[in-house]
């Protein structure tokens, strides 16, 4: 346990001496993140702030490898890599071309099921991963394999996606995903999973310091997407899917606010929310500054892993 501990807090030193030197070479090369015009004029005012600095959690990556260099390493960097890949093609796009809409959806989601697909292979071929579902008193949902890696395959981009859309005000992914790897960390008896999620925190805590409102740089898809694909993949590795609506509340939030503003103005014409994701929402209707949001966003998420610590312990 000493030793994970030391591995998290050099990943913390490491991220936190290196960023500045990325944010350098993220303005030297003009990579910044453009801003879409319908936001609000305090967000029109981070214009030009260095985008991509989620490639400095691969410092993580790298920290995980030397440390811990099993099969279940490989594979959970490597969830993370794929993911990440994406967020970098479309982070790349938009700061080169000063396009906010960066590559398209459809690749975007193409990409994410092709990863998905491949790596839930892996997990069934190589790592004995089962297809029943973990219900409350020890009680099991047993699936058959293909109903399952459908499921799989829904939820886990769903999730990726949800947690990507998260990533809209200053530090507030970061302080939603420190206490979901922190969840991952508390319940997990592989050594894997408890080095690779203790390591996140440690790198996730050190990027904060540079993306704090008001942030230096922002860590785009890049990081936002490598999150939600890691994050995902722990869920099922644990076996933990019955509480994901709960450990992943805010992201699920931000997702079906979404969601949701579509369907209705379509239907109606008129918005539900005075801006989707619902951060925005809290920001506009309620005047709630966004290091206001980002604090109760985070508490929520820190309660909520707290609760989903105590089921996973004391009930399932």
């Amino acid at each position: 346990m000493n030793g994970i501990l030391g591995v998290s807090g050099l990943s913390f030193l490491l991220v936190t001496l290196f960023t500045p030197l990325l944010i350098w070479g993220l303005r030297i090369l003009k990579l910044t993140q453009p801003i879409r015009t319908e936001l609000p004029p305090d967000h029109q005012a981070k214009r030009g702030t260095p985008l991509m600095a989620g490639l400095i959690l691969l410092i993580g990556i790298g920290m995980s490898l030397q440390f811990q260099p099993t099969p279940l390493t490989v594979f959970l960097c490597s969830t993370f890599l794929l993911f990440s890949s994406i967020g970098f093609m479309d982070d790349f796009k938009k700061a080169a071309w000063q396009d906010p809409s960066g590559i398209s959806g459809r690749t975007k989601l193409v990409l994410q099921f092709l990863f998905t697909g491949a790596l839930l292979y892996v997990l069934f071929q190589s790592f004995s991963l089962t297809s029943d579902i973990a219900l409350f008193n020890g009680f099991q949902l047993h699936l058959p394999i293909s109903v399952y890696i459908i499921i799989m395959l829904l939820f886990i981009v769903g999730s990726a996606n949800a947690i990507n859309f998260t990533d809209g005000l200053d530090g507030l992914l970061i302080n939603v995903s420190i206490p979901t790897y922190f969840f991952f960390f508390l319940i997990s008896d592989k050594p894997e999973v408890q080095m690779f999620s203790l390591v996140m925190v440690g790198c996730l805590l050190g990027l904060l310091l540079y993306n704090i409102h008001p942030a230096r740089a922002f860590m785009g898809d890049t990081g936002s997407l490598a999150i939600g694909g890691s994050l995902s993949f722990l869920a099922v590795i644990e076996k933990v899917e019955i509480l994901i609506p709960l450990l992943f509340i805010i992201y699920l939030a931000e997702q079906l606010s979404v969601i949701l503003q579509v369907w209705y103005y379509k239907r109606t014409k008129l918005r539900l929310f005075r801006m989707a994701p619902i951060h925005f929402h809290f920001s506009l209707k309620y005047g709630w500054s966004e290091n206001k949001i980002v604090m109760i966003f985070g508490f929520v998420s820190w309660f909520m892993a707290l609760l989903c610590w105590l089921l996973a312990k004391y009930v399932m």
